[in-house]
């Protein structure tokens, strides 16, 4: 049937919502999508729900194309499989929890590893059952402190989330490449421009892990690429090589009386030395243990690379209260030499290698030290990549300047290996008769995050532009006119849609032309066909959404070329 839009619940809106930010916030709600149910849950009307089931078609077509089997679990899932991996408590306030009238511990699912390795342990039981891909696309619930800009960061969501199983590492290596290649597949029907970027695994667990990132102001995330290289990367997945450093002899330690300077700022223009030849050390507490922090002072610590590289442990800064605790760190004036003693775990960034000669605190009010030497004067425990990355930094691969753009990550792909198997003691029988452990790839695509990323990549000053693949209509039908063009736009759409095509006709009556045009701009089907001042003579008018192309053409040739697209 002809979906016609005087039977059709469709309410287009003039001006921006109020609390709307980004562009897909704004479009998406003004063209009749979606609206807010409350904050970070939001209603798929109509038009909406049509492009995200398009969405999801494109997604089920290949992953089942690799192999890929498609099932679906229940979002309200039990406490016990969750305790035993660890993320009941390590999801923190993420997770909505929930009891049931007997008492019961319950959870709505973020993601679903641990069930999806409950159901392979209860079905396969030998290697011959492997490999196994297993697919769903389902709702997902996450307790956002701060749910903003539309459907891009909800608490409530729609994702594919795949698993595959396999009995051997290269099988994981398999199974990953074959869910890369679809995802690269699936995004190019989708129309979007995306970056494949190198990524952290962090409390996911496991080794290879890379984003599928959309270029978008709108971004939440920040990538790296390089612009003489293929290099690109997640800024919390940037690697820096430890550099060479010259080995000299220094001259001792050399205590400075530094009044008023417990900041980088005012000790680098009391001495008159540049930031970076100061060490800067920020106190953090890792699951309530203290530790330091070290970076040259012209840079800043990145929390969430820190998080990232530290996780599952909980990362968070000391406060006020803790430096009461600890009358021996002096805030302001912490440098790593007095820190021996302290039982303080030292992390620094790799900038702060052996040999280099640094101005730093030095453990007393109003007193630092220069000529403090990494690796004379104290030692680093662990060297971890934990700056904020900035635009022109050396390229890991090549050493050209990187440059820095923001994006909406729209797909995930991890090799988990062991993690969940060792959680839930995930084995088969192997060739050899003897129980082997099963290795496991975890792979995400957020769907409705990628309805928001298509709007904001394609939308214009006029609304939105879908692609073709993901388009609610093929071609958004327009009776210009009284008695006659609405009579030969509904007989047009129903040619158009007995040739197979997608039709949405606006046959509504009592509405002026310009605002029939101006809808079909905002909504943003790809073809715009207008029955108007030559409908009687049989002629109307096409015209391409996102080029603003037009041409009159005689309705049969319209039909004709419009049911080969």
């Amino acid at each position: 049937m002809v979906q016609r839009l005087s039977r059709s619940m469709l309410k287009t809106l003039r001006d921006d919502p109020a609390d709307a930010e980004t562009a897909s916030h704004k479009l998406l709600v003004r063209a009749g999508y979606v609206r807010r149910s409350s904050a970070g849950i939001w209603t798929w009307l109509p038009l909406g729900k049509k492009v995200l089931e398009n969405v999801s078609r494109v997604v089920r077509e290949e992953m089942d194309a690799i192999g890929g089997q498609e099932v679906l679990l229940p979002a309200l899932l039990p406490r016990e499989p969750y305790e035993a991996s660890g993320r009941w408590e390590e999801y923190g306030d993420l997770l909505f929890r929930l009891k049931d009238r007997k008492g019961g511990d319950y959870l709505l699912g973020p993601t679903h590893e641990e069930i999806f390795t409950l159901v392979v342990k209860d079905q396969c039981t030998s290697y011959k059952d492997l490999p196994v891909i297993l697919y769903q696309i389902q709702t997902k619930y996450r307790d956002e402190a701060r749910p903003r800009s539309g459907v891009l960061r909800g608490r409530e969501f729609q994702m594919k989330d795949s698993y595959s199983f396999d009995s051997s590492d290269e099988g994981l290596v398999e199974s990953y490449r074959l869910h890369r290649e679809a995802y690269t597949k699936i995004f190019q029907r989708l129309g979007l421009d995306y970056r494949i970027v190198s990524a952290v695994s962090g409390a996911m667990g496991g080794s290879a892990s890379e984003e599928f990132l959309a270029p978008a102001a709108a971004g939440e995330d920040t990538f790296v690429d390089c612009p003489a290289c293929d290099y690109a990367a997640n800024t919390e997945a940037v690697t820096v090589p430890v550099p060479e450093v010259e080995r000299v002899e220094h001259p001792p330690v050399e205590l400075l009386d530094t009044p008023d300077t417990p900041t980088i700022e005012t000790l680098a223009e009391h001495l008159g030395v540049p930031r970076s030849a100061t060490l800067k050390n920020l106190l953090v507490k890792v699951d309530g243990k203290i530790t330091a922090v070290g970076v040259p002072g012209d840079r800043e610590v990145d929390l969430g690379k820190l998080g990232e590289h530290l996780a599952p442990a909980e990362v968070e800064l000391v406060t006020a209260e803790d430096f009461a605790d600890r009358p021996d760190l002096v805030r302001g004036y912490v440098g790593p030499q007095g820190l021996a003693g302290s039982a303080l775990r030292y992390i620094a960034d790799p900038r702060i290698a052996a040999g280099t000669s640094w101005v730093t605190g030095a453990n007393e009010e109003g007193k630092h030290a220069r000529n403090v030497v990494c690796g004379r004067d104290f030692e680093v425990d662990q060297y971890l990549d934990v700056v904020v990355v900035e635009e022109g930094d050396p390229c890991p691969r090549c050493g050209a300047g990187l440059k820095i753009d923001r994006a909406i990550e729209i797909g995930h792909i991890f090799q988990l290996g062991r993690k969940y198997a060792d959680a839930f003691q995930l084995d088969v029988l192997g060739r050899e008769g003897k129980p082997v452990r099963v290795t496991m790839g975890s792979y995400g695509i957020g769907v409705s995050r990628a309805v928001a990323a298509l709007a904001e990549q394609t939308a214009d000053d006029k609304g939105l532009c879908w692609p073709r693949e993901i388009a609610p209509a093929d071609v958004h039908v327009v009776a210009a006119g009284k008695a006659a063009q609405t009579e030969l736009a509904l007989e047009v759409g129903e040619k158009l849609h007995s040739a197979g095509v997608r039709v949405l006709v606006d046959d509504r009556a009592g509405v002026s032309p310009g605002v029939k045009f101006t809808d079909a701009e905002l909504i943003g089907i790809p073809t715009i066909l207008v029955a108007g001042r030559r409908a009687a003579e049989g002629i109307v008018e096409l015209k391409d959404r996102r080029t603003g192309a037009r041409e009159e053409l005689p309705v049969a040739e319209a039909i004709a070329r419009l049911a080969r697209h």
